[in-house]
């Protein structure tokens, strides 16, 4: 690879990091979000500086095509992005629950005269 086709890679590999500390920064993603994202960033930027690991990862694992270790490692990436969010969405919906139920408890015990119509 030519030295202009490697920097062109590094940067393309940079570009989503920047993207996801620019959102950060303007608070559109909360820190704890962009962490998975950051460390996708990183091995981009990792394999785009080395890019024989990608050849001793492949022949390590015992695969003959080396890009399909970016398929292997996009997949584990996304299994670990749906089992946290189903994690989040369980906690939440926990509370969501937990909520509602005080919310009836303290109408339920509010006066007559001091209930409020939903």
């Amino acid at each position: 690879m030519s030295f202009r086709a490697h920097l062109l890679v590094v940067l393309i590999a940079a570009l989503p990091a920047l993207f996801v500390l620019r959102l950060v920064r303007t608070r559109a993603m909360r820190a704890k979000y962009s962490l998975l994202w950051l460390a996708v960033g990183a091995v981009l930027m990792i394999t785009a500086i080395f890019p024989g690991l990608v050849d001793r990862a492949s022949s390590a694992l015992g695969i003959s095509y080396p890009p399909a270790v970016y398929l292997m490692i996009a997949i584990v990436f996304l299994l670990m992005v749906v089992m946290h969010f189903s994690w989040e969405l369980s906690r939440l919906e926990e509370r969501t629950r937990t909520l509602a139920e005080e919310i009836a408890l303290l109408r339920a015990t509010r006066p007559d005269d001091e209930q409020v119509k939903p």
